[in-house]
C-alpha cells in the first residue's frame, strides 16, 4: 500500500498541476484578448490605436525578458551568433510584428466571438505554408479535413451579424503571418538545433517588433495622437494589461514546458468555446444558430487534426523505443564479438 499509496498521490499530484498549468493559460489568454478588445474597441476604452498597443506590450515584455536573460539571469540566452540573428530571427520579429498589430487592429471591427471562430483556420494556413516549404507531407485526407474546416468557418461568417470586410481581411492576414511565423521557426530556428522558449524569444525578438513597428506607428498612428489633446497616458490601464500580456508568455512556458504543445492546442479550444459564451453572454454580442454549427463544424475538424497529430506522436515514440533493445543488442554483439577477436589475439601470441 506505501509504494502504491505514494505512486497515486504523485501521478494524482501530476495531474492536478497539469490542470491548474492549463487553468492558468486560460484564464490569463482569456483576460489578455478581453483587455485588449475593451481598450481597442471604439464604444468601450475607446483607444483604437492597435500599433501603439502593441508597441507597449513589446517594450514592456522585452524589458522584463532582458531583465530575467542578463540581470537575474533565471533564464539562460541562447548562443547566437550576429549573421544568425539577422538571418533568422529578424525575419521572425517582421511576422510577429504584422501579425500582432493585424490581430490588435481587427479587435476595432470584428466581436471577439467571430475572431474565434476565424482564428479555427490556423490548422489549415500552417499545414498549407508547411506543405509549400516541404516542411509537411501533403496527405489527402489531411487536406479533406482542412477543407471541412475552412467550409465550417465560411458558415460561420456567412451566419455572423456584424459581418465586416475589412476586419475579416484583417483577421485572415494574422492567421496568414502567425502560420508562417511558426513554419519559419521548424526552418530558421529548430532545424538549426535552436530553440526558444518564450522567455528567450521575447528577449530576442520583442526588440525586432518594436523596430518594425516604428515605422508605420510614425506614419500612421503618431500624428493622431500628437495631435489629440485629450489623451493622457493611463497607467493603470496600459501597465496591468502589459503585465497580464508578459504573465500569458510566462504560462505558455510552464504550460508547454510541464505537459506538451498539444495540451495547449486543445487547451485553446476549450478558451475559445469560453470566449465566445462569454461575448454572447457579458459583451452581449450575437451570436446565431449558424455561427455556431459553422464552428462546430470547423470545430470538430480541428479536433480530429489535434488527435491525429497526437497519434503520430505517439507512433513516433513506440518506434524510437521500439528501435532502442535492437541497438542496445547490436552493441552488446559487437562488445562481445570484439571481445572474441582480442581473445584469439592473445592466444595467437
Amino acid at each position: 500500500m506505501g509504494k502504491g499509496g505514494s505512486l497515486s498521490e504523485g501521478v494524482i499530484k501530476k495531474i492536478l498541476l497539469s490542470y491548474t498549468y492549463v487553468a492558468i493559460w486560460i484564464f490569463l489568454s482569456f483576460t489578455v484578448i478581453v483587455y485588449n478588445k475593451y481598450i481597442l474597441d471604439k464604444k468601450m476604452y475607446n483607444w483604437p490605436f492597435p500599433i501603439s498597443l502593441t508597441m507597449i506590450h513589446m517594450s514592456f515584455c522585452a524589458s522584463l525578458a532582458f531583465l530575467l536573460v542578463r540581470v537575474f539571469r533565471l533564464v539562460e540566452p541562447v548562443t547566437m551568433s550576429r549573421d544568425l540573428y539577422l538571418s533568422s530571427v529578424v525575419p521572425i520579429g517582421a511576422l510577429y510584428s504584422l501579425s500582432l498589430w493585424l490581430s490588435n487592429s481587427a479587435y476595432i471591427y470584428l466581436s471577439v466571438s467571430f475572431i474565434q471562430m476565424l482564428k479555427a483556420l490556423m490548422p489549415v494556413a500552417v499545414y498549407s505554408i508547411g506543405v509549400s516549404f516541404k516542411k509537411e507531407s501533403f496527405k489527402t485526407d489531411t487536406m479533406v479535413n482542412m477543407i471541412s474546416i475552412s467550409i465550417g468557418v465560411a458558415i460561420a461568417a456567412y451566419g455572423e451579424a456584424r459581418f465586416d470586410t475589412w476586419g475579416v481581411m484583417l483577421q485572415l492576414g494574422a492567421v496568414a503571418f502567425e502560420a508562417t511565423r511558426l513554419v519559419l521557426i521548424q526552418i530558421l530556428l529548430t532545424s538549426k538545433g535552436i530553440t526558444l522558449n518564450p522567455i528567450t524569444s521575447l528577449y530576442y525578438v520583442a526588440p525586432c517588433c518594436l523596430a518594425f513597428l516604428f515605422v508605420p506607428w510614425i506614419f500612421v498612428e503618431y500624428p493622431i495622437l500628437r495631435d489629440s489633446s485629450s489623451f493622457h497616458f493611463d497607467f493603470v490601464i496600459f501597465g496591468t494589461n502589459s503585465v497580464c500580456a508578459f504573465a500569458l508568455n510566462l504560462a505558455v512556458f510552464l504550460l508547454v514546458g510541464k505537459t506538451s504543445a498539444l495540451t495547449m492546442n486543445v487547451a485553446g479550444v476549450v478558451k475559445d468555446w469560453l470566449l465566445i459564451a462569454f461575448s454572447w453572454s457579458v459583451i452581449k454580442d450575437t451570436v446565431t444558430p449558424i455561427n455556431l454549427f459553422g464552428y462546430g463544424l470547423a470545430f470538430l475538424g480541428v479536433a480530429y487534426y489535434n488527435h491525429s497529430k497526437l497519434q503520430a506522436l505517439k507512433a513516433k515514440d513506440a518506434q524510437k523505443k521500439a528501435a532502442q533493445p535492437d541497438e542496445e543488442a547490436s552493441r552488446l554483439l559487437e562488445e562481445r564479438d570484439g571481445e572474441g577477436i582480442g581473445k584469439r589475439n592473445e592466444s595467437q601470441k
